[in-house]
């Protein structure tokens, strides 16, 4: 298992990025491999077990590439999430008290040492800059808002309202903290709620030009993509206004292309597909149907 020869030649530039992607099956024996940065932070982290001469050996060839690269201090974290719960470590360096990182010149809380997640999904980073591009005036709904990044792109590209709806009160705090620091908290609702309870007050709020699905693919209580994905696509098109965009969203190796789009033909037959956005270039994939699925669609004109 060699890591460095997989990573860059200089520095990376102070944006918040993925470095290497093993997920991917593009590197013979790294599949279980994740590198991010989360300026100051590098993030690696692992999701099958290693051997304790494995975890030895990547963390060396790590110091040895940051020493090379960088005259600034290495921070590394280090995360396994081959256990339950997942397991994280700070095992270089210090970690801001408060932590922000910018994409595209937007700023983002980042919690590296809570929790599984950390407050930014990078491999969405071509999805926010699409809904920044395509929301100016618009009336946006973001599902399964998590912190609000479309949301904050969104505003960014001057959408007149955003509603950011998700189960976990946490996350829409962490949400409001990321529009503040980004000067964008005005138009902007949150709703802690469970989505399938919460149509009606949705439907009250809209019609939105714009709406976002991005739920994770199998979390019990919340979402689990092959039962809800069906019961969320036939009350879609009650939030739509005509001409309405939809941006669903789809992160499970497990199923395909073919699998969401299918569901789509079935349930919201009234959504005609535009396009699939691509992923962004750091996150290469042997077989892209097993990658994260970012599939766009209009409803048509009555």
């Amino acid at each position: 298992m060699m890591l460095l020869p997989h990573l860059p030649a200089a520095a990376p530039q102070a944006e918040a990025q993925r470095l290497f992607h093993g997920r991917g099956h593009c590197f013979p024996g790294l599949e279980r491999i994740t590198l991010d940065y989360f300026p100051p932070a590098l993030l690696l982290t692992q999701f099958g077990p290693l051997a304790e001469t494995e975890r030895a050996a990547l963390q060396a060839e790590l110091e040895q590439w940051w020493q090379k690269v960088s005259d600034q201090p290495l921070t590394l974290v280090w995360q396994d999430r081959s256990v339950s719960p997942a397991q994280t470590e700070l095992l270089h360096g210090t970690l801001p008290l408060n932590h922000w990182v910018s994409e595209a010149g937007l700023e983002y809380e980042i919690t590296l040492m809570k929790g599984q997640n950390h407050g930014l999904f990078l491999d969405m980073a071509a999805g926010r800059q699409w809904v920044r591009q395509q929301s100016q005036g618009k009336r946006v709904l973001n599902l399964f808002a998590y912190t609000c990044g479309f949301s904050v792109a969104a505003r960014a590209g001057g959408a007149e309202s955003v509603v950011n709806l998700d189960m976990s009160a946490p996350s829409l705090s962490q949400g409001k903290r990321n529009h503040a620091r980004n000067g964008l908290a005005e138009g902007v609702k949150y709703l802690a709620h469970d989505l399938f309870k919460t149509f009606g007050k949705l439907r009250k709020l809209g019609p939105y030009d714009l709406v976002v699905v991005d739920p994770p693919s199998f979390q019990q209580g919340s979402f689990i993509a092959t039962k809800d994905y069906p019961r969320l696509l036939r009350r879609l098109d009650s939030l739509m206004a005509e001409g309405a965009e939809a941006l669903l969203c789809l992160n499970a190796p497990e199923l395909s292309l073919s699998h969401l789009q299918a569901q789509v033909a079935e349930c919201a037959p009234e959504l005609t597909f535009i396009e699939r956005l691509s992923n962004p270039p750091s996150f290469p994939e042997r077989d892209p149907d097993k990658g994260l699925k970012v599939l766009r669609y209009r409803k048509l004109n009555g």
